[in-house]
Parts: structure tokens; C-alpha cells; sequence
């Protein structure tokens, strides 16, 4: 039982999270608009919503409806994980500052990040999402969500990345 009121706690910490995102992401859309931000690809934002919904709830109803014994290590595992990504995320967030966005936003003329996670990858946000995708529900034994948020999040993230090199693709080159 006391497994099961962690994981929960640890589900609230994550959509606290997320709403704070959200927040920054409101904030740093008016920065954005205010310099003439051009917004690309809004049709599949509405579905990511939902599947990161999705990955939270459906987590607690699969460790509180079916009850299965939680293992320790893959338990702590999968915590560390779910902290890795956290802060592989956060590091996206203050690395792209005012720039960074839940939707996907140009500021014309700005060229484009390739400092922190950037220099090593494109797209390490998604790297970050990926892994919490599969390690938060797993913290509590949820696999049947972990697959299906996996499954479901593959070609979201296929369409999230085009748009989003489409989006990149506007900018000036980065200078060598």
C-alpha cells in the first residue's frame, strides 16, 4: 500500500510539472508573439495533450485497479530514469529559454539553439520524453500504459518531429 501512495505522490509531482511547463510555455508564447512568432503544425497538439494525460492517469488506474506487487529494483530503476529525463527536459527548457515551447514556435530571424543538449542532439526534449514515456509507469509496474503510450506516441512524435524540422528549416544558418 505504501507503494502504491508513493507512486501516486510521484504522478502528482510529475502533472505539478507539467503544469508549470504549461505556464512557462504560455509565458514564452507571449515573448515569442510579441516578436512575431510564427506558430507551425497546431493540429497534432491537441492529440499530444491528450496521450501525456493519458500517460499520467492511465498510470494510477493501472497500479491502483490491478494491484500488482511492485518490484524494488525496477521500481528504483525506473525512478532514476523518470529523474533523468526530468532533468534531460529542464536542461532543454533553460538552454532554449524564452524560445522554448510546448507548441512549435519561430521567431523569425533567430537562428537556431545548438548549445547544451543541442550540441550533441537535435531533438534531446524528445529523447527525454521517450524514456519518461516508458520509465514513469513503469516506477509502479504499469505496462500495459507504458506500451500503450509507447505505441501511441511513435507516430505523434514521427509528425512532431517533421513539423518541427519543417519549422527549423525557416530559420537562418547557424553560423560555423
Amino acid at each position: 500500500m505504501i507503494g502504491f501512495i508513493a507512486f501516486t505522490v510521484l504522478i502528482a509531482l510529475v502533472a505539478v510539472e507539467r503544469v508549470v511547463e504549461l505556464i512557462v510555455s504560455r509565458r514564452n508564447l507571449r515573448w515569442s508573439g510579441a516578436r512575431g512568432g510564427v506558430e507551425f503544425g497546431h493540429s497534432h497538439y491537441p492529440f499530444m495533450v491528450g496521450l501525456h494525460v493519458f500517460l499520467l492517469v492511465g498510470s494510477l488506474i493501472e497500479v491502483w485497479v490491478w494491484q500488482r506487487p511492485l518490484i524494488p529494483v525496477l521500481s528504483w530503476t525506473m525512478l532514476v530514469l523518470v529523474v533523468a529525463s526530468q532533468a534531460l527536459r529542464w536542461w532543454c527548457i533553460s538552454t532554449l529559454g524564452q524560445r522554448w515551447n510546448t507548441l512549435v514556435v519561430i521567431v523569425p530571424g533567430m537562428s537556431r539553439v545548438t548549445k547544451g543538449p543541442y550540441r550533441w542532439m537535435r531533438h534531446p526534449n524528445y529523447v527525454a520524453v521517450v524514456i519518461e514515456g516508458i520509465a514513469l509507469p513503469m516506477v509502479g509496474f504499469a505496462w500495459v500504459t507504458a506500451v500503450i503510450f509507447t505505441v501511441l506516441n511513435v507516430p505523434l512524435l514521427l509528425t512532431r518531429l517533421r513539423v518541427e524540422n519543417e519549422a527549423l528549416a525557416t530559420l537562418p544558418p547557424v553560423p560555423r
